[in-house]
């Protein structure tokens, strides 16, 4: 977070060269003043982000929690079908990312938010009343097809206030409301488990119809919560309103904010957005099967139902807190790529701890381990790809691309943890390393390319020499993305 910088000054992280800097110094806000703006955006907008993403993931996951309070049983699943009721949900969520950012930039975020946020929120307490597997089947197609435009729709409209130098950690602050869903979610579930039989429905049924009313209030209320965009939001002065899009043209220099499909078409084409969607999938799949699983994964360790529940917290407590460290200090230094490395790393020795491990001591601290490996790694992914894609449309599309890859990872965490395998899933583990030693190697690549890529232009810059583009120059350029010769990579 660049805070310290004066607005309109360039830096490598900000992915563009000087352009007009001297035309906007005079109105730009001091350092003082820029710090206050950037701390009141952040209060009026990351808050309630955060708590629908809450919302969002708790509810995407609680099927966890209301396993153990034997939902199976009741539904009378068998075999892989719990698998399966939790494998549906992702094609549908995937499949809804690049039109749903679409529909973000055609129309006003608050429409488009609160649209998704209270049908997903129906087919949460649809979810309470099923009776067999084909009603949850049912039901969790419905959920996956309204959440899947939550998490890159949020990830993009976060571009749409801040620098790219300064989106990372907000973004962190957002993704951190994942880890409060674990933790929030296990304590929740084990107060519901008290309601069970009252009104003929069970603990589990109670679990997905509480916090789906939960979801649905605060859906009604998203519309007079969710701020469109700087022009019109009304908590800015006019004075404020001008400095806010002022930073972004500076940051954003002359690549193109229009809707045309053909920006589309560029992300789709981009060699480095499947790349970037490889490590997300890599880093979704142990978040997901982590998500999923590990009330079972504890309970296995031989706590109770209840106590399982409630000792799911202590590892999302810790990955929340170095979810936000993490993505702070990587925008306070301007490299990302490190920090995803080395979160890597932690997250493969905690998940040898669970694999090599029958001690239960050593495999909840493995848990711990794990949580604070895998979490991290999503916030700074998607920061370092989005600051490294010029233009809007093409950053919304390749945002939106990302998370599908990072979806695809969670259809494969339904796999993960088979029931055959327990209770000490050596095999699910083992995977898990496999998956998160594949982003490691993947991230170390991206960052060497990033870096080479940025020598090879300035050589050329300099052998040039600093030419000022005239308009027609800049219009031509606006469809060049971050194909630009002046545009650099963060590493």
């Amino acid at each position: 977070m660049e805070e310290k910088k004066a607005a309109g000054e360039t830096t490598e992280l900000s992915g563009v060269a000087d352009v007009g800097a001297g035309d906007v110094e005079s109105t730009a806000f001091d350092a003082k003043a820029t710090k206050r703006l950037l701390r009141k955006l952040d209060w009026h907008i990351i808050p309630f982000m955060s708590l629908i993403y809450l919302l969002c993931f708790l509810d995407r996951t609680n099927i966890g929690n209301a396993r153990l309070d034997h939902l199976e049983q009741d539904l009378k699943l068998h075999g892989i079908q719990y698998n399966n009721c939790l494998a549906i949900l992702f094609p549908f969520y995937i499949a809804a990312e690049i039109p749903s950012n679409m529909m973000m930039k055609r129309f006003r975020p608050a429409i488009w938010l609160t649209f998704i946020m209270f049908f997903w929120s129906v087919a949460m307490i649809g979810q309470g009343f099923v009776k067999n597997y084909s009603g949850l089947m049912a039901t969790r197609v419905f959920l996956g097809a309204f959440e899947g435009g939550l998490f890159p729709g949020v990830n993009y409209y976060i571009t749409q206030w801040y620098c790219r130098s300064e989106c990372g950690f907000r973004m962190a602050l957002f993704f951190s409301a994942a880890t409060l869903a674990g933790a929030f979610g296990g304590i929740l579930a084990r107060g519901i488990a008290e309601m069970d039989g009252d009104g003929g429905l069970a603990a589990w049924s109670w679990i997905f119809v509480l916090e789906g009313l939960l979801s649905i209030l605060v859906s009604l209320a998203a519309y007079w919560l969710i701020y469109d965009y700087p022009a019109t939001a009304r908590f800015l002065t006019n004075k404020e309103r001008d400095e806010v899009e002022r930073r972004l043209d500076a940051d954003h220099g002359h690549l193109s904010n229009d809707f045309n499909t053909i920006y589309v078409w560029q992300a789709i084409k981009d060699w480095k957005v499947y790349i970037h969607m490889l490590i997300c999938m890599a880093s979704f799949c142990p978040i997901y099967s982590f998500a999923l699983f590990l009330p079972t994964i504890i309970k296995n360790m031989g706590y109770t139902a209840n106590n399982a529940q409630l000792m799911s917290v202590p590892p999302y407590v810790c990955a929340c807190f170095f979810t936000i460290a993490a993505s702070y200090l990587a925008d306070r230094v301007g490299k990302r790529a490190v920090f995803m490395l080395g979160c890597q790393l932690v997250a493969i020795a905690g998940f040898a701890m669970l694999a090599g491990s029958g001690n239960s001591k050593v495999q909840y601290t493995g848990t711990v381990f794990a949580a604070i490996g895998i979490y991290p790694q999503v916030p700074l992914g998607l920061a370092w790809n989005s600051s490294n894609i010029g233009g809007s449309l093409k950053r919304g599309t390749g945002i939106a691309m990302q998370v599908m890859g990072g979806n695809c990872g969670g259809i494969i965490a339904s796999y993960v943890y088979l029931s055959r395998d327990g209770p000490r899933y050596v095999k699910g583990h083992s995977i898990l390393i496999g998956f998160v030693c594949m982003a490691f190697f993947l991230t170390l690549f991206m960052s060497n390319w990033c870096n080479i890529e940025n020598k090879r232009r300035d050589k050329i810059a300099q052998e040039t020499g600093v030419q000022e583009l005239t308009e027609e120059q800049k219009m031509l350029e606006r469809e060049l993305a971050d194909s630009v010769p002046w545009f650099r990579y963060s590493s």
